[in-house]
C-alpha cells in the first residue's frame, strides 16, 4: 500500500522529492535564485543571504514559524516535522530533519511555488476569523493600563475612542484583568461589576477579548490540585527514570511574569479544564474571544515530562488549536497553524524607526508562509516603557506607524493617539483610520478570499510581478495585485517609489508608467498609494 501511495506521489507531482527522517541532503539552487522561509521574526532578512541557518525544533523566535521554503523560482520545501537548514551560495542545505522533508518545484515564480505549498501542505480551511478583526480597527489596553487592568480606566478608554472620533472594533482587555494566572475570574477589587461594564462595551459597539495564557500560578493550591488530578500539568522529572505513570509534581516553568506550572496540552485533562474555564467566560459575562498568549516553544524544556511523547513545537501547535473553538482569537506564537481561521500577530515591536522598518518585510513573511489572518503588532510599538515619558517617544513615528497598518489586513492601536499626539499628528492618524474605511471592503474580500483558496492578504510584489526586478523590495506591498501601498518608514519627507509595468494612478490623482521608480513628497499626513489602472 505505501509502494503504491508514493508511486502514485510521483506520477502526480512529478518534480517532488522524498528525503527520509535523519537523512541529512542538499538541494542546488539555480541562478538568481533567492529563498524565503516561514521564520516569520526573520522576515526582514529575506530573501535569505547566503550563510543564515535556522533550526524550527523547539525554536519560534516569539513569533509564527512554519516548516516552509520558497524561491522566486519555483523551489518549495516541506516538512510535517522540524528540520534544521543552512543557505550556502549556491545550495540549501539540510542538516537535521525530524521527520520526512518533501521538496521540488512547481513552476518558475514564487507565487507558483507557494499556490502548490498551500495547496498541498497547509489548505485553507474555508473559515476565517471574526470579520471585525478586518472592518475595524482593534483597540488593545495594553499601552494604556498596563498592569493595572480595572473597570474605570477600561471604560474611560472605550468612551474615549467614540468621543474622539474613532469607530468601535474588537476591544482587547490585556493581562491582569484576572485573579491570577489560572484562576480566571475577574479581579473583584479592580471590576466590581464586570457584567455591567461588558455590556456597557457591547452597547457602545464593541466585541470583546480577553488576554489568557496556558500557565497557572503554583500558589493556587485549590486550581493546582485540581487540575494534577488528571495530571494536567507538564510534570517534573526527578531523573532519568521518571515516567509520566510515576512523577507526582507540576515542573515549574519560568516565563516573563514569573514562575508558574504549564498546562500540557497533550493531555485531554488540561485541554477539557481550560476549555471549560474560556467557555464559562462566553456564557457568563458575554465575553467574544481570547487574545492566547505565551504558548511559546522554549516553554517546554526537555526536563519536563508531558503525557504524550511530543515536541516543544507540537505542544505550541496544540495550543493553537484551542482558538479554532472561537471566531475571535488572536495568537502572537504558532507552529503549522497555517490556513486555518487564526489571527496571528507579530512579536511585540519597539517604538524605533529601525523596528518600524520591520513590519512590511515581516507581514509579507506571514502571509507568503499561510498566515494570512495578520496584524502588525501594535501602532507606535508594543512596548508600554516607551510611551511612559512623554518627552521620550517620536509622535511622527506613531502616525507613520499607522499608516503602515492601515492598508494591512488588521490595524491595532493600544498607545492612545489623543493622549499622545498634537493636533496635527492626530489629524494624520485619523486620516489613515479613513482611508482604511475607505479600503475596507477590499481588505474583507480579500481575506475571504484567502480563507477558500489560502492566497496571501497582502504580498510583496515579487508575487505578483516576477522578474521586475522586485526580489529585494521591502518597503513597499500589495493589496491584491492592483493596488500597491509605499508607507513612509524613516523620518523623512520623499521616498522612493518603484512600480511594476502597466499605469499606475496615485493617491493624489497623479499618473505614473510602471517599470520605473520615482521620487515622491510624502508629507506627514500622506499614506502614498497607487491603483493600477
Amino acid at each position: 500500500m505505501k509502494f503504491r501511495l508514493l508511486f502514485l506521489s510521483f506520477i502526480l507531482f512529478p518534480n517532488l522529492v522524498l528525503v527520509a527522517q535523519n537523512q541529512p541532503f542538499k538541494i542546488d539552487l539555480l541562478p538568481g535564485e533567492k529563498i524565503w522561509s516561514g521564520v516569520i521574526t526573520d522576515g526582514h532578512k529575506m530573501p535569505l543571504a547566503g550563510g543564515f541557518e535556522f533550526d524550527f525544533y523547539a525554536n519560534n523566535q516569539g513569533n509564527q514559524t512554519q516548516p516552509l521554503l520558497l524561491s522566486n523560482k519555483g523551489l518549495y520545501v516541506w516538512s510535517q516535522k522540524p528540520y534544521k537548514f543552512e543557505i550556502g551560495n549556491n545550495e540549501i542545505i539540510i542538516s537535521e530533519n525530524y521527520g520526512k522533508v518533501e521538496h521540488g518545484r512547481n513552476g518558475t515564480t514564487l507565487k507558483e511555488a507557494r499556490q502548490f505549498a498551500s495547496e498541498h501542505f497547509f489548505p485553507a480551511s474555508g473559515k476565517m476569523p471574526d470579520e471585525m478583526l478586518f472592518t475595524e480597527p482593534q483597540y488593545n489596553t495594553w499601552i494604556e493600563l498596563t498592569y493595572d487592568q480595572n473597570q474605570e480606566d477600561i471604560l474611560k478608554y472605550a468612551h474615549a475612542i467614540i468621543n474622539n472620533g474613532f469607530p468601535p472594533g474588537v476591544f482587547m482587555i490585556d493581562d491582569t484583568w484576572q485573579e491570577d494566572y489560572g484562576l480566571w475570574n475577574f479581579h473583584p477589587g479592580r471590576f466590581p461589576n464586570p457584567r455591567q461594564m461588558m455590556d456597557e462595551l457591547h452597547k457602545m459597539g464593541f466585541k470583546v477579548m480577553l488576554w489568557v495564557c496556558p500557565f497557572v500560578s503554583p500558589d493556587q493550591a485549590l486550581i493546582v490540585r485540581e487540575i494534577m488530578k488528571g495530571k494536567g500539568f507538564l510534570l517534573k522529572k526527578i531523573d532519568e527514570t521518571t515516567t509520566w505513570e510515576t512523577a507526582r509534581e507540576p515542573a515549574i516553568i519560568k516565563w516573563w511574569n514569573g514562575y508558574s506550572a504549564l498546562l500540557d496540552f497533550s493531555n485531554p485533562a488540561a485541554v477539557d479544564w481550560f476549555n471549560n474555564q474560556l467557555d464559562r467566560l462566553v456564557n457568563e459575562y458575554g465575553v467574544d474571544g481570547f487574545k492566547l498568549d505565551a504558548g511559546d516553544m522554549q516553554y517546554y524544556p526537555p526536563n519536563a515530562i508531558s503525557k504524550e511523547n511530543v515536541s516543544p513545537n507540537k505542544q505550541c501547535e496544540l495550543y493553537a488549536m484551542i482558538g479554532l473553538r472561537y471566531p475571535l482569537n488572536e495568537y502572537r506564537a504558532c507552529w503549522k497553524m497555517a490556513g486555518q481561521p487564526l489571527a496571528q500577530r507579530l512579536r511585540d515591536k519597539q517604538h524605533s524607526w529601525s523596528d518600524m522598518q520591520m513590519l512590511i518585510p515581516h507581514m509579507i513573511a506571514e502571509g507568503l508562509a499561510g498566515y494570512t489572518f495578520s496584524c502588525p503588532d501594535m501602532i507606535g510599538g508594543g512596548e508600554f516603557s516607551s510611551f511612559l515619558d512623554l518627552n521620550s517617544y517620536d509622535e511622527e513615528l506613531v502616525v507613520r506607524s499607522a499608516q503602515c497598518h492601515a492598508l494591512m489586513p488588521m490595524m491595532q492601536f493600544s498607545v492612545a493617539p489623543w493622549r499622545v499626539l498634537n493636533e496635527k499628528n492626530f489629524e494624520a492618524v485619523k486620516k489613515a483610520v479613513e482611508i482604511r474605511k475607505k479600503f475596507t471592503p477590499l481588505i474583507l474580500k480579500r481575506a475571504k478570499e484567502s480563507a477558500k483558496t489560502g492566497e496571501p492578504v497582502i504580498s510583496n510584489p515579487e508575487y505578483f510581478y516576477p522578474n521586475q526586478g522586485f526580489e529585494n523590495i521591502k518597503d513597499e506591498f500589495l493589496l491584491g495585485e492592483n493596488l500597491l501601498i509605499a508607507p513612509v518608514y524613516k523620518k523623512e519627507y520623499s521616498r522612493e517609489v518603484i512600480l511594476p509595468n502597466g499605469t499606475w494612478i496615485a493617491d493624489d490623482g497623479k499618473k505614473y508608467k510602471g517599470g520605473k521608480s520615482y521620487i515622491i513628497d510624502v508629507p506627514i499626513d500622506r499614506l502614498p498609494y497607487f491603483e493600477k489602472q
